[in-house]
């Protein structure tokens, strides 16, 4: 896939670029090189490899499952402008 000039021009309106005219065929030539770099990265067989999150293999920190204070839901809502049975009361936003 190739751009041409004009999709350029319509690109830089797009992101609100400010492209003068003598710049528009030196990003048409990095625009397509940055596609076809893409249309490379689609032949590439990625087949048995798994999806991961970094180059370094790492694992989430894990922290005990206790059971911290809890029970507080009247200190909870005491400052809320209205509440009910523990439950915060918001105006209905829709209709």
């Amino acid at each position: 896939m190739s751009v041409d000039a004009a999709t350029v021009r319509r690109i830089a309106r797009l992101a609100r670029i400010a492209l003068p005219e003598a710049d528009v065929p030196a990003m048409q030539g990095e625009i397509n090189a940055i596609l076809g770099f893409v249309e490379q990265l689609g032949e590439v067989d990625v087949e048995g490899v798994e999806p991961m999150t970094s180059v370094t293999p790492m694992a989430l920190k894990m922290r005990d499952d206790v059971v911290t204070a809890g029970g507080e839901a009247d200190r909870v809502t005491k400052n809320a402008p209205q509440s009910e049975d523990h439950y915060f009361l918001v105006p209905k936003v829709v209709e």
